[in-house]
């Protein structure tokens, strides 16, 4: 870490003192010319220079300005036809030099200027903030076909081999934990003395991940109750009055919210990974842990019961002018188990998260958020999710090969049940 801050702080000084040079040889170019003049600079120490001046200024812009500039880039920074178009001559069937050729060949400079961009101290916080801005306005097919670029560059970038695992607790910087409290997209944190619960109590874990690049800034992170149940309401992990635990008298470690930080970072897959990371770690400080599930939301449950395709068996639940569905449990368990996208894939976005990394829909819960979102989006229905380690790779590779959604007995009941069956202890 301190090497790394020393060569930003060496990086910076490079800039500043180069950046107030060109300051005094008159106006600079416009946008798309720095940029094509920095895809031809030679000279390293000209290119940081000149990286570092296109971001400052984009910064500085008005964000439709920024999205103009990056539209021209997507229209303008293709490939080098010339040269695709002699890869494309040259090529042949079963020889792998040339398909690479091609390959490289036919890369868009857009990606090639993003890269060089990358070279400035700060980039990629800047650029994964710029992409974040362009999914948010929408935007043309050509940003649509720009964002590729980004999407490639950044799965490279965020690999899992760079990212560094972290626990949070309350000696973590101030910054860091103010942090987590605004990118807690789950159960609103609200506060210090909330925050202060979530990860200063023996009982409660929390932990991201991080990335070199962006040292203080968390990427996702998973919040952790270690309890001695399975627990079927929210109010069970987050009461003030809940009743707390030693750690090492727990059994059973409840995911109960993921956060992904950046929207720029969207469509590059953290949680997973995440997930697998924690349990190893918890494993390790709590060796007597022996179940690991999750108190999940269902974000699409009341959109998808209010399209008017909905089957009827669950129409049958919605009567006219209910406000509530007369048994949600069931009406849940039809659309975890039976609503699916195009590809067979589970409709849900969670529940897709967890069952294609070999979780099992262990059970289902009304009532259990009385929150304004958990109403809004489900009428308050959650769920639990099983990562049980010795089934979750078979689990898994029935879900990504045929999608084949592992339910257990309670469950699969409330497709023919009329009514709610209890829970049993778990």
């Amino acid at each position: 870490m301190a090497e790394r801050n020393l060569l930003n702080d060496v990086l910076r000084r490079i800039v500043s003192v180069a950046g107030l040079r060109r300051d005094s040889e008159g106006p600079p170019p416009d946008l798309i010319t720095a940029s094509r003049a920095l895809l031809a600079e030679r000279s390293e120490s000209a290119a940081l220079v000149a990286a570092s001046g296109i971001l400052a200024r984009l910064a500085a812009l008005p964000a439709a300005a920024r999205l103009e500039f990056w539209e021209t880039v997507a229209q303008d920074f293709g490939a080098d036809e010339a040269g695709l178009q002699a890869a494309i001559a040259a090529w042949k069937p079963g020889n792998p030099t040339l398909s690479r050729a091609l390959h490289f060949a036919a890369e868009p400079t857009a990606q090639a200027l993003i890269r060089r961009l990358n070279t400035a101290p700060g980039a990629t916080a800047r650029l994964v903030a710029m992409r974040g801005e362009m999914l948010a306005a929408g935007g043309s097919a050509a940003l649509r076909s720009l964002d590729r670029d980004f999407l490639h560059l950044f799965g490279s970038w965020f690999n899992r081999g760079f990212l560094e695992l972290r626990r949070i607790d309350w000696s973590s910087p101030a910054a860091v934990l103010e942090k987590i409290i605004s990118y807690e997209a789950v159960h609103e944190i609200r506060g210090w003395a909330d925050l202060r619960a979530r990860v200063g109590d023996a009982d409660r874990r929390l932990f991201a991940f991080f990335h070199p690049a962006m040292p203080d800034e968390p990427l996702v992170f998973v919040e952790v109750a270690l309890m001695r149940h399975v627990p079927g309401r929210i109010a069970e992990i987050l009461s003030p009055a809940r009743p707390r635990i030693a750690a090492a008298e727990a059994d059973t470690a409840v995911f109960y919210s993921i956060s992904n930080c950046h929207t720029g970072l969207r469509g590059i897959s953290f949680g997973n990974f995440l997930i697998k990371q924690v349990v190893i770690e918890l494993h390790r400080e709590f060796p007597g842990l022996g179940r690991f599930v999750t108190l999940s939301p269902v974000p699409g449950l009341r959109r998808w019961a209010e399209t008017p395709d909905l089957p009827e068996a669950a129409r049958a639940l919605l009567g006219p002018g209910q406000d509530v569905p007369s048994d949600p449990a069931r009406l849940a368990a039809q659309y975890l188990l039976g609503a699916r996208r195009p590809n067979g894939a589970a409709l849900d976005p969670v529940a897709h998260f967890h069952l294609g990394n070999g979780a099992q829909l262990l059970d289902i819960h009304p009532d259990a958020d009385p929150g304004a979102a958990g109403q809004a989006s489900a009428w308050g229905v959650m769920v639990n999710y099983l990562y049980d380690e010795t089934q979750v790779d078979a689990r898994h590779r029935a879900y990504t090969a045929d999608q084949t959604i592992s339910a257990a007995p309670q469950v699969t009941a409330l497709l023919s049940s009329p009514r709610r069956r209890s829970r049993p202890d778990a």
